[in-house]
């Protein structure tokens, strides 16, 4: 039987781009903070690390796919937060960006860690932003790199 999993490290000359919403900035910020911090307690240098925000998680991931087509970057770290409303727009945006995401990945090749959050509260939001949940900017850099690794070991 063999094996294949990735490690932690970024190889050499690899970038990693973190793409996050404004929207909710408390939040966003926080679990961009973790991403940052992840990526550097694993060596990352900050220079290989590229970070870009937009209005919302809605446009996410039109962002996603031009840097993937781009191919500067070898993982997509993606963070917002959508919290349930009145409306139903919660239900499009939270599931229209994970689709849009997944397609992104799916049609560059290029992994593309989604840690959008959606949540009923938006104290949900900050238990998953370094709260009681853990940081969700960092679970999905640390996934960031393994799938940068195993992507390189796969036949």
């Amino acid at each position: 039987m063999t094996l294949y999993e990735g490690d932690l490290r970024l190889p050499a000359g690899a970038r990693i781009a973190i793409l996050a919403s404004r929207w909710n900035a408390r939040i966003t910020d926080a679990l961009v903070a973790g991403a940052r911090r992840c990526l550097a307690d694993h060596g990352v240098p900050e220079d290989a690390v590229d970070v870009v925000r937009m209005p919302g998680a809605w446009e996410l991931p039109v962002a996603a796919r031009q840097l993937a087509l781009a191919g500067n970057h070898r993982a997509l770290v993606v963070l917002g937060c959508v919290v349930r409303g009145d409306t139903r727009h919660y239900e499009h945006v939270a599931d229209l960006c994970a689709e849009g995401l997944m397609r992104v990945a799916l049609d560059t090749g290029v992994p593309v860690l989604n840690g959008v959050l959606a949540v009923e509260r938006f104290e949900d939001a900050e238990a998953r932003a370094g709260g009681s949940h853990g940081n969700k900017g960092e679970e999905v850099a640390l996934a960031a790199l393994e799938m940068i690794n195993l992507l390189e070991r796969l036949p």
